[in-house]
């Protein structure tokens, strides 16, 4: 069947970029099931924001991973609901310091030191080449397709 938003081009170009985006967090997502993580691969970049910049409140959260607070505070709530980060009520009650907890840290660290880098390497692998960018798209569709990043994974 014909790839209508393909055939699109630049008029679909954020339909594209979503669905890439979309295809790579499943597959995200695999890599992390076999590697035993039973956390959504979308929970991942808020427990490095923390790590990276230390405790933050929701909206900081927000803002440092350029997404609405709504879905920060979901993610958030996840979190610790996991045992992944810990809350400290501030002064004013409204206000939560998020922080990872010693199991969150702990992932995080195992994450940083084997997981991150081989899904940094094979998407690297995938972006690699030349070309317009909706050339690039399509290369990198095609390569997912070709050859999921759990295979590029277990064969680097």
């Amino acid at each position: 069947m014909e790839d209508v938003v393909h055939s699109l081009g630049h008029l679909a170009l954020g339909t594209r970029l979503r669905r890439l985006g979309e295809l790579l967090q499943a597959e995200t997502q695999r890599v992390m099931a076999e590697a035993g993580i039973r956390i959504q691969a979308g929970h991942f970049p808020p427990l490095a924001a923390i790590d990276r910049l230390g405790p933050l409140t929701v909206g900081a959260l927000a803002e440092a991973l350029g997404i609405a607070q709504p879905g920060a505070t979901r993610a958030a709530n996840a979190l610790v609901e996991a045992g992944l980060l810990a809350v400290a009520r501030q002064t004013d009650q409204r206000v939560r310091l998020l922080s990872l907890t010693p199991e969150g840290q702990a992932l995080v660290d195992e994450a940083k030191a084997t997981l991150w880098p081989r899904i940094d390497a094979a998407v690297a692998a995938l972006c690699a080449g030349e070309g317009t960018l909706l050339h690039r798209l399509s290369a990198i569709e095609a390569g997912l397709r070709e050859r999921p990043l759990l295979a590029r994974i277990r064969d680097a």
